[in-house]
């Protein structure tokens, strides 16, 4: 029943409810001066650790117990349902626990789409992609040091395309996944959402969370579900095999570009930035 008083106007003032943050400079080199700024990279680092040792250990006991299920032990394991979870409700912890520090990207995609969007500087999504890979790798390294193995015997929690799919249905898999991903994530924390619903008890990270599980449910057959570029590449580092890295570009240009189509959907249609700039523009006429 909320009326939308974004283009209402009253005299010269604006009726809007919400204010848009201004966008981030593409350059922000004052950041480099901040220790905020450190302390955002050294989150995204511990949370995309945590993030991975606790997913990949999940596929890696997922497998473990199948194989023991097939040899006729009647032990049952969490299932595809169990990994999809793991997943989701990691995702849901880590952004509850950092976004108020670095914003909760946790995913380099995510990182990409909110520097198109112009939430984050050049330097700071860079960093951020660098500090989750790093904590991706680490997190795997943990597991295999912890369970070698096991490691080595189940894949090592590596994003593969599965047998009987092509390379461009992985391809389709990754983008449309991510693009469910990064529309949640803008959606979620969009200012003018904030200030409609703030009267509904509701978490950001909670829809994201369930995005990244409902994901994984359709996808896990294809490609075992990547939709997050450092978590690929990080398993692909540790685990170092043939297969993992012919498939890896897919976890790369998949995400991507499905998070670049997030960000202008809803940037440019549901925010209608491109409306807004040619109203401004033809509201001040050059003389």
């Amino acid at each position: 029943m909320g009326k939308d008083l974004e283009g209402a106007e009253h005299g010269s003032y604006s009726m809007k409810d919400y204010h848009d943050p201004p966008p981030a400079p593409l350059i922000d080199a004052v950041e480099l001066t901040k220790w905020s700024f450190y302390r955002a990279i050294i989150a995204e680092f511990i949370a995309t650790l945590l993030f991975l040792y606790i997913t990949v250990l999940t596929v890696i006991g997922y497998k473990s117990q199948t194989d023991l299920q097939n040899n006729g032990d009647e032990c049952g394991g969490v299932g595809i349902l169990g990994i999809a979870w793991a997943f989701g409700g990691m995702i849901f912890i880590l952004v509850y626990c950092t976004a108020g520090i670095s914003g909760g990207h946790i995913n380099p995609a995510v990182t990409f789409g909110l520097f198109l969007a112009r939430k984050v500087s050049l330097i700071r999504a860079l960093l951020y992609m660098v500090a989750q890979c790093l904590g991706a790798i680490c997190g795997v390294g943990l597991v295999k040091a912890f369970q070698k193995s096991y490691y080595n015997r189940y894949g090592g929690g590596a994003n593969e395309l599965a047998l009987g799919y092509s390379k461009g249905t992985g391809l389709a898999a990754e983008i449309i996944g991510t693009f469910v991903l990064v529309y949640t994530v803008f959606s979620a924390t969009d200012p003018k959402r904030n200030a409609r619903d703030s009267h509904v008890p509701v978490l950001a990270p909670l829809p994201i969370g369930f995005a990244v599980f409902m994901v994984h449910l359709a996808t896990i057959p294809i490609t075992g579900t990547g939709i997050n570029p450092a978590r690929s590449f990080g398993a692909a580092v540790i685990y170092n095999h043939e297969k993992a890295w012919d498939d890896q570009w897919i976890f790369w240009a998949g995400p991507f570009i499905g998070a670049a189509i997030a960000a202008f959907y809803h940037q440019l249609i549901l925010r209608a930035a491109a409306v807004k700039a040619l109203g401004s523009f033809r509201s001040n006429p050059q003389n």
